[in-house]
């Protein structure tokens, strides 16, 4: 079931610096003063942000290295779109979340006390399933076979099942899910459903798939992964039970929900999203619960932030002027 996306206004990327009525002077000063601590923060060299709300949106980096336009490798961020899919696909009844993973690949997981059919949809996609992550050791350099994921995954005995453990083989067995349902592959269903659909055409897959396969293979770039997430939490992409779902963060206890997670800002906003990492590059997006106002930053480091470092940028896209923290100043260079 795809539904209609004639209201989703994607902000082109080589449109003029435009700063609308939802971007007003100061919160235009404060979203460019956050970047440096995000600098500070993450050792990245560089950071790049695009704010978007509605169909205008304010662009700002450090330095010149990162572009509006360019594409980049956004990490765990395909597990957003990997989720979508797979509720789309519960939504036409053509898989079931409660079902054990045996009912679409029988004998795939198994070993050490892992067990497929002990493990179901819902849990993979919460990440409570208790494989292992399999990118703990590979560390998201070379490439790596599905079978070679799995197998490094499942010589693990399994982490406590319901538990929040997060793992990457979780949606790479997703994506084998998603192909063994449709009879196309992860990221053929991912381009059908939603990249083409968004016309999100900066957005990809490689043509060699890379070591995180259904968990984290997408190159896509700021406008495009805004535009996604502001389409996703506008209700443009599943219907309101199926987006309930997903934003559903009980069996985690408030953590994770099924391909986003919640981040609760000083100004009592929640906001919903992922980051990513691959070996390079760190990125993040975030959009208010009704889609509304959407952020996606990117930096030259995969080192992420220390925890809470990201708020002030957050917060300056999010919250009202007022209820902002102070970013810090830089210490006083050599006298």
């Amino acid at each position: 079931m795809l539904l209609a996306l004639t209201l989703l206004f994607p902000v082109p990327a080589g449109s003029a610096p435009h700063t609308p009525p939802a971007w007003t002077a100061p919160t235009v000063t404060a979203l460019s003063a956050t970047l440096p601590s995000l600098t500070r923060e993450g050792k990245a060299r560089t950071v790049a942000a695009l704010a978007t709300a509605g169909d205008s949106g304010h662009f700002v980096r450090t330095g010149p290295a990162l572009t509006r336009a360019a594409p980049f490798p956004a990490g765990s961020l395909t597990k957003t779109f990997v989720a979508t899919v797979v509720l789309q696909l519960a939504a036409e009844r053509e898989l079931s979340l409660d079902a054990p993973v045996d009912t679409y690949l029988p004998g795939l997981i198994r070993g050490n006390g892992n067990d497929g059919r002990a493990v179901t949809l819902r849990q993979l996609l919460t990440h409570t399933s208790g494989l292992r992550d399999f990118a703990a050791r590979t560390r998201g350099t070379g490439r790596v076979s599905v079978a070679r994921a799995l197998s490094i995954a499942l010589a693990q005995r399994p982490a406590p099942r319901g538990g929040f453990h997060y793992s990457n083989t979780n949606y790479v067995v997703l994506g084998e899910v998603v192909e063994r349902v449709t009879g196309r592959s992860y990221a053929r269903e991912v381009r059908r459903r939603l990249i083409l659909p968004l016309g999100l055409t900066g957005t990809r897959f490689p043509a060699t798939p890379r070591a995180a396969g259904a968990s984290g293979d997408l190159v896509s770039t700021l406008d495009d992964l805004n535009a996604f997430h502001t389409a996703l939490l506008s209700g443009a992409l599943l219907a309101p039970p199926q987006l309930r779902t997903m934003l559903d963060t009980r069996a985690t206890g408030g953590v994770y929900g099924m391909g986003v997670l919640p981040t609760e800002l000083p100004c009592g906003v929640t906001v919903w999203g992922h980051a990513g990492r691959i070996p390079g590059t760190w990125a993040r997006s975030a959009v208010a619960a009704d889609g509304t106002r959407a952020v996606t930053y990117r930096t030259d480091t995969d080192t992420p932030p220390r925890p809470g470092g990201e708020l002030p940028l957050l917060t300056a896209v999010f919250c009202p002027p007022g209820t902002r923290p102070t970013p810090p100043e830089d210490p006083p260079g050599p006298s």
